[in-house]
């Protein structure tokens, strides 16, 4: 297969030499050696010629470069691959270029942000699973090796500028602290500027953010998705204004349409009632949109409504009315999404860029997510691992709030089956269509003068092979001293102007969390889920006990017909591929856990210390890296300097939808538990007079009763003075916003409460806090437990 591989990519290198792009630049070694000084050096200036060092310079004609990824959009869901929410930019930019329908991504974010950047098999460079939930293993660490450069390392050393805007998925979750280590991070990765977060997701209204490695202030105004476009505009206009004939090269991931869910107000309006007929009905359509624009051949089967999902006539017009709301702030998010991105390439139009940028446009990152139960949530973490109550008539009651900076929500996965039509399964399954195809748009008016659809076989890791080839540059051998992996991709530019050519991308495993696929030859063997939204397996199933399927995908688009009992000899041929493929990538041991105690293992990982200190207002720390308040005991001790009725956060960690804040209101102290955002749902402790202006040595304990989500005393002191006892109901298990953080003096990004301003800002001036996790201190008939 490697022979064969290469192959391929010298002739299509030559073919697009052969079509007038810029020649292939010859250097594999980056950075290039040092040249000899080629001037001359006399005594003085007089009798010297002097001679600059080269700088690295883009192929001649090397294009712009626009790599635009989404999050968790099913195949079926925009206009542009036959679903119901309108994506006009998508569209247009289909209508000037091309339309890939066999594209296939890994199933997850971080597995296949990796393999986009790097052109690797996401388990061959560390990203087997997501980055929260690494384990100790080659092809699970979440370290990319630099042995994999990105595609924005290379196209740096050869001339490009290059930028990254939005959700950056691939460093482990203790490296994003201001004690780093930074080389994962985009800055890290040959990014020369990044604008964006670093977690899985982020609250839309309140984003935690970054420039380059340093968080910056949450937005004052507006949405996420405008504040990146924004920036990618800001940033071009600053690129070509400083370098007209220099390429750029941006990458573009937003964080919608992952969770939380949200849109401005006026944009899920626009679908008041679209979606009151169910989810039936629009998978339906859009399967026949797909049919009648081409998008899936005819004879492609729609296939069936899993036994786990309601039919949309059996819910109950409650269940109705809470699901048809939810899709319209999906359908909000996903069409505001494309409008900012429209912005975007508005400008470069105006730029008189548009004709030499190759845009790649990747509608999700997996398939459609179905991780919120059969309603959906409002905070679909605290129903998860918190503990949270949420039925038909909590979600009735705050079903106005869906979509806003109240909720962090997610659809149900009837919603999700819907449109990932025509496919099975969902985000997660690497195992099935669901989970794997994407829809890709590619554009390039200067190159691409065909249009229509392309049906080979392409794949994530086919992306940086591309890119290398259509902008000239060649795939590097050595970078930063390090000898580089076998690109696994196979560029598909021999597919720009030849629909019919055949595939040459014609194997490819897929693995996620024990469900496994093997690609070859039009073929595909796949494992039969034991885990699935509506029914998790008793735990004692090991990977190795899945049953397996088989597909002739030539003539079963949809993945609709098991071929295993009638073709026993092409499985185990299958079978065999897969584990050759597994061992060559680093794919075992295959781990099938998906709970809390994965989670806590992962976590684990981190040095655990008896005691934290904190020097003062203004530090903010990522969760992982601090004192760990949740689910357990703790004594907190600050040393503070107190104005008249101080106001304002000391410590908080989490937000409003989970999370724990110790606060003045008003100059009288308070330790308040939200378990989640629902009315009720927190519990407070607070004295009943304001403390005297003046030093004060203040002590919050807190003795956990135990148990999942149990609940506990909390007891405030001053000055070793009790001042405050009462009991906090339960507690949390998990923040359910990723990006939350650990402050001192604040409370950054979404608040624990709104007790205090916006910001949360310590009106006093705080000398250090200590913290104590698992530290026992309360007296009385609580100590013994």
């Amino acid at each position: 297969m490697r022979e064969k591989r290469m192959g391929h990519r010298t002739l299509g290198c030559l073919a697009i030499i052969l079509a007038g792009s810029a020649p292939v630049a010859a250097q594999t070694v980056l950075p290039s050696p040092a040249e000899p000084f080629a001037g001359k050096i006399g005594e003085t200036y007089a009798d010297s010629v002097p001679a600059f060092p080269k700088r690295p310079v883009a192929p001649e004609s090397a294009p712009n470069v626009l790599l635009i990824m989404t999050d968790d959009v099913g195949f079926g869901a925009a206009s542009t691959f036959g679903g119901p929410i309108p994506t006009p930019n998508l569209d247009r930019l289909a209508a000037r270029g091309l339309i890939y329908n066999r594209f296939h991504t890994t199933a997850m974010c971080s597995p296949t942000r990796a393999a986009l950047l790097t052109g690797r098999n996401h388990h061959a460079v560390g990203n087997g699973i997501v980055a929260n939930l690494s384990t100790g293993f080659p092809g699970y660490d979440n370290v990319m090796p630099k042995s994999a450069a990105t595609i924005a390392e290379v196209l740096r050393q050869n001339g490009y500028n290059t930028a990254m805007f939005g959700k950056h998925h691939n460093a482990p979750e203790a490296d994003v602290s201001p004690a780093g280590p930074f080389d994962l991070w985009p800055t890290g990765l040959g990014f020369e500027y990044f604008y964006g977060f670093m977690a899985a997701e982020t609250n839309q209204f309140t984003p935690a953010l970054y420039r380059g490695t340093s968080p910056i202030p949450t937005l004052s105004e507006g949405v996420l998705d405008k504040s990146l476009a924004d920036e990618a505009i800001h940033w071009i206009h600053d690129q070509k204004s400083a370098a007209p004939d220099k390429p750029f090269f941006v990458y573009y991931a937003t964080g919608s349409t992952h969770a939380p869910v949200q849109a401005p107000a006026d944009w899920i309006a626009k679908f008041s009632g679209k979606f009151d007929k169910g989810w039936d009905a629009v998978r339906a359509d859009t399967y026949a949109r797909q049919v009648r624009m081409g998008i899936i051949p005819r004879g492609t089967v729609n296939t069936a409504r899993p036994e786990g999902i309601a039919a949309w006539k059996d819910l109950s017009p409650d269940e109705r009315k809470i699901n048809a709301r939810m899709m319209e702030a999906y359908a909000g998010m996903l069409a505001y999404q494309d409008d900012q991105i429209g912005r975007v390439l508005d400008e470069l139009d105006r730029m008189g860029e548009s004709h030499n940028t190759l845009v790649m446009f990747i509608e999700g990152d997996n398939g459609a997510a179905a991780e919120a139960g059969p309603n959906g949530s409002t905070n679909p973490m605290a129903a998860f691992a918190n503990g949270m109550a949420e039925d038909v008539q909590s979600l009735l009651a705050n079903l106005d709030k869906v979509g806003g900076p109240q909720t962090i929500s997610n659809y149900g996965y009837g919603w999700a089956w819907a449109t990932n039509a025509p496919f099975r399964l969902f985000k997660q399954y690497a195992s099935h269509l669901g989970g794997t195809r994407n829809g890709l748009v590619v554009s390039w008016p200067d190159r691409i003068q065909a249009h229509g659809i392309r049906s080979q076989f392409t794949h994530v890791t086919d992306i940086v092979p591309t890119i290398l080839e259509a902008t000239g540059v060649s795939t590097p051998q050595r970078v930063n001293g390090v000898d580089q992996q076998r690109m696994d991709g196979i560029s598909f530019t021999y597919s720009f102007d030849a629909p019919k050519a055949p595939e040459r991308h014609e194997r490819q495993y897929f693995e996620m969390m024990g469900n496994r696929a093997i690609y070859d030859h039009g073929w595909l063997a796949s494992t039969s889920p034991v885990n699935k939204p509506w029914r998790r397996g008793d735990g004692s199933k090991l990977p190795t006990d899945y049953a397996w399927e088989l597909y002739d995908l030539q003539h079963d688009f949809s993945q609709a017909h098991d071929l295993a009992a009638r073709e026993p000899g092409k499985l185990k041929e299958m079978q065999a591929l897969f584990h050759s493929e597994a061992e060559k990538n680093h794919v075992y041991p295959l781990d099938n856990r998906l709970n809390l105690a994965r989670f806590s293992a992962a976590q684990a990982q981190q040095p655990q210390h008896s005691n934290y200190t904190y020097w003062g207002a203004g530090t903010g720390i990522p969760s992982v890296n601090t004192a760990g308040l949740l689910a357990r005991s703790f004594r907190i001790t600050a040393q503070v300097v107190l104005p008249e009725a101080a106001n304002g956060a000391v410590l908080s960690l989490g937000s409003r939808f989970g999370g724990w804040s110790f606060y003045f209101k008003d100059g009288r102290p308070v330790a308040l538990m939200a378990a989640s955002q629902l009315a009720g749902d927190q519990s407070r402790v607070a004295a009943t007079h304001p403390l005297q202006a003046g030093t004060t040595n203040l002590v919050f304990d807190f003795a956990y009763d135990g148990g999942a989500n149990g609940g506990g005393e909390m007891i405030i002191r001053a000055d070793e003075r009790e001042i405050a006892r009462g009991r906090i109901a339960r507690t949390i298990s998990k923040l359910p916003e990723m990006t939350d953080t650990l402050d001192i003096g604040f409370d950054a990004d979404t608040p624990v409460t709104d007790d205090y301003a916006p910001g949360g800002k310590f009106t006093g001036r705080i000398i250090r806090v200590d913290v104590e996790p698992g530290k026992r201190g309360v007296p009385g008939p609580l100590a013994a437990h």
